[in-house]
């Protein structure tokens, strides 16, 4: 009876799930396809007599074509260290170590705090939202209306003044966008930022050095060790430029946006690890997900391609991964995160952590072959 009403094929639909994995999948390793997306299977025909056929339609990895990957010249640049450079780092130790104190022999200046009163009104009449008692405002922040903050420069603790202003014309309550408003204002307390003297008392009490002459000498190091790892980044970026110029392929765009969903994946779980989610950062953003997704298509776009001049790089110079490195690079894994190796196995296969080291030894013979200039 349920023949007669759903025809034969239903009873086949269960016996078609199960022969995708016993058919498909080993067709697909028999014919050696390097898949880049899930395969698309369709069901062109089924009954008693001639059984079942499929149609799978595939997207493989591109073939690449890549020449003179070595000897790539590049120029490497690293930017001397200067004295205002370390003074810099010496003003942001200061700030670090700085207090807030109340100032009383001078007027309000940008980058105090006034500590204010304040009650708008707009044609005779206080509106709402406009008052605050005790607010603690920083002169040049930009955190009120443009030219309210500064009005109360050069005023002295205890003057009562009015401020004259125009809401600008995008301005969120609408009612008051574009419009003139005054507020009046009385200026409790004025505190100013307090810096350290810099000099060898203070070095002792702030850091782990005796004399301002080691600060200055550690500083520097730090910068120029700075300067050159930067400039190491900068070379190792223009011999990938350099790298992708030398490659031809027909890169599908689902590998371009396989690489977007890695990085979006990578960026939410650097949110949860703040206790925030997508949703929310997006709507804090003003942001909707397909221009968040656009934020990334220039990196991913690089990273495939360099990835796979690497890939051919490595098959091109036979480069041969053993087991034993292999599972030395998965011990280092399981150590790194704190996991066992069977942990590891279970999120990496180890065919994955040898094709990663293979990119890494192609990525050492092109670096290694480049003449760098300084």
């Amino acid at each position: 009876m349920i023949e007669k009403i759903y025809g034969e094929n239903v009873f086949y639909e269960d016996a078609c799930n199960e022969l995708v994995s016993v058919v498909v999948i080993p067709a697909v390793d028999e014919a050696k396809l390097d898949l880049v997306d899930t395969p698309d299977i369709q069901v062109t025909g089924i009954d008693k007599a001639t059984g079942v056929t499929f149609k799978i339609t595939a997207i493989v990895k591109p073939d690449v074509e890549i020449a003179d990957y070595k000897g790539i010249e590049v120029k490497k640049t690293i930017n001397a260290v200067t004295d205002e450079d370390v003074d810099k780092m010496l003003e942001n130790l200061r700030e670090r170590n700085s207090r807030m104190i109340t100032v009383e022999d001078r007027a309000a200046a940008m980058g105090d705090i006034a500590v204010i009163d304040f009650e708008g009104f707009k044609d005779g009449v206080a509106f709402e939202g406009g008052k605050e008692d005790n607010y603690e405002l920083t002169l040049g922040s930009g955190q009120f209306i443009p030219g309210f903050e500064e009005q109360i420069v050069g005023k002295n603790t205890g003057d009562e003044f009015t401020i004259n202003v125009t809401f600008p014309e995008n301005y969120q309550m609408k009612d008051l966008a574009g419009q003139p408003a005054e507020f009046k204002i009385k200026l409790h307390e004025i505190r100013a930022k307090e810096l350290p003297e810099l000099d060898d008392e203070f070095v002792k009490d702030a850091t782990d050095f005796e004399t301002l002459d080691e600060v200055k000498a550690d500083f520097r190091k730090r910068l120029e060790d700075s300067a050159a790892q930067r400039a190491e980044a900068e070379a190792d970026n223009a011999i990938y430029e350099a790298l992708i110029s030398k490659m031809t392929a027909e890169i599908p765009q689902v590998m371009y946006d396989h690489k977007i969903d890695e990085m979006v994946r990578d960026f939410e779980m650097r949110l949860s690890q703040q206790g925030l989610n997508l949703d929310i950062y997006l709507t804090y953003m003003n942001m909707d997900k397909d221009a968040f997704r656009k934020q990334f298509a220039e990196r991913a776009e690089k990273e495939v391609k360099i990835r796979l001049a690497l890939e051919t790089i490595a098959k091109l110079e036979n480069v041969e991964i053993s087991d034993e490195k292999v599972d030395e690079e998965i011990n280092k894994l399981a150590e790194q995160y704190k996991i066992t190796v069977e942990q590891v196995k279970s999120y990496v296969h180890p065919d994955a952590v040898k094709a990663d080291l293979a990119v890494a030894e192609a990525a050492k013979i092109v670096k290694d072959s480049a003449k760098i200039s300084e």
